[in-house]
């Protein structure tokens, strides 16, 4: 037999060659024979505390200590373990007394999984609020109307495949900084109340607003926290009941708070967290609105919270000031 033709299992343990691909490699590998270690790695040494040169000749339980993994390498497959926080891939090969276990740590990849699952779910809820809009436009088009209001709801989708459009872009490049200019918030201001209008007559309430101040922000990012506070107020307060929008400068900072006669929160903390909705909670609904807020708002380094103001709930977030305004 030539050299070549030899099996991982027929080289001889110190065996140069094999030694040197076998550190090379990330993974975890034992090789194994009738249920005795013959080799590990330099990274299976690293992740079970063997010295490699004592390793040899042990069962694979005193190596591994577990048995799911000593029951793994004897019938060979697949398995998944999460051991001191990191998820491990473990894989065994057999072939007659000869068998091979190889671990990959695959925590990174894991956190990458639930980092884009995480993405996605923010990205649909986005993508709710321009949608919806864009199907009131087109349904109002349908109908016949003086030609400056068709102009104007023709202008509003528009606006909205604009924000459509940078929506599909954050998802085909992941998330890029975003596009902050300088804006007086009643810019916002009026846009969400534009977009709210059916939702606030549905409901008979009021929407008012504090005053103005010039701000440096993403104006579709401010327009979807504002949305998603008011929204929510809309939602779970009481019908016929006013919201209303208050301003305030902190220093270098401007606070913005949507106060609601809603039902008092419990754990507001929580309701930040993602895929989590508030006891009072009917429909469907995703849970990650008021992630979103607080995640959009950390972006420009500012915070989001909500607390009770006597017989309000106050949902709040601070964005960067620009004085002078006017």
């Amino acid at each position: 037999m030539t050299p070549q033709a030899r099996s991982e299992g027929d080289l001889p343990q110190g065996d140069p060659v094999q030694g040197a691909w076998l550190d090379a490699l990330p993974q975890a590998v034992l090789l194994i024979e009738s249920g005795s270690v013959t080799r590990v790695n330099a990274a299976a040494a690293r992740l079970w505390g063997v010295p490699q040169d004592r390793a040899a000749g042990r069962p694979v339980l005193e190596i591994v200590r577990r048995h799911t993994l000593e029951a793994l390498a004897e019938r060979g497959g697949e398995m998944e373990l999460e051991v001191s926080g990191r998820t491990l891939r473990c894989t065994a090969t057999r072939d007659g007394v000869h068998s091979a276990l190889i671990v990959e740590d695959v925590t990174d990849h894991r956190r990458r999984e639930a980092e884009l699952r995480e993405a996605t779910a923010v990205l649909s809820h986005e993508f709710r609020t321009p949608v919806a809009a864009l199907r009131g436009v087109l349904e109002a088009l349908e109908y016949d109307m003086p030609t400056d209001l068709a102009q104007n709801f023709v202008r509003q989708g528009l606006q909205e495949t604009e924000r459509l459009a940078r929506l599909v872009e954050d998802l085909a490049v992941g998330f890029r900084p975003t596009r902050a200019r300088t804006l007086p918030l009643a810019e916002a201001f009026a846009r969400a109340e534009r977009l709210l209008g059916t939702d606030l007559s549905a409901r008979q309430a009021t929407l008012t607003f504090g005053q103005d101040h010039l701000v440096r922000a993403d104006p579709d990012k401010l327009l979807q926290v504002l949305l998603n506070l008011i929204e929510n107020a809309l939602k779970y307060g009481p019908n016929g009941q006013p919201i209303h929008v208050r301003t305030a400068e902190r220093g270098t900072w401007v606070e913005v708070a949507v106060l609601d006669h809603g039902p008092a929160i419990s754990d507001s903390e929580n309701l930040f967290r993602a895929h989590t909705r508030g006891q009072g909670a009917t429909g469907q609904g995703s849970g990650m609105g008021l992630y979103i807020v607080r995640s959009i708002v950390h972006g420009w380094g500012g915070q989001a919270w909500a607390e009770r103001e006597g017989q309000q709930n106050a949902f709040c977030f601070t964005l960067p000031g620009v004085a002078g305004i006017g």
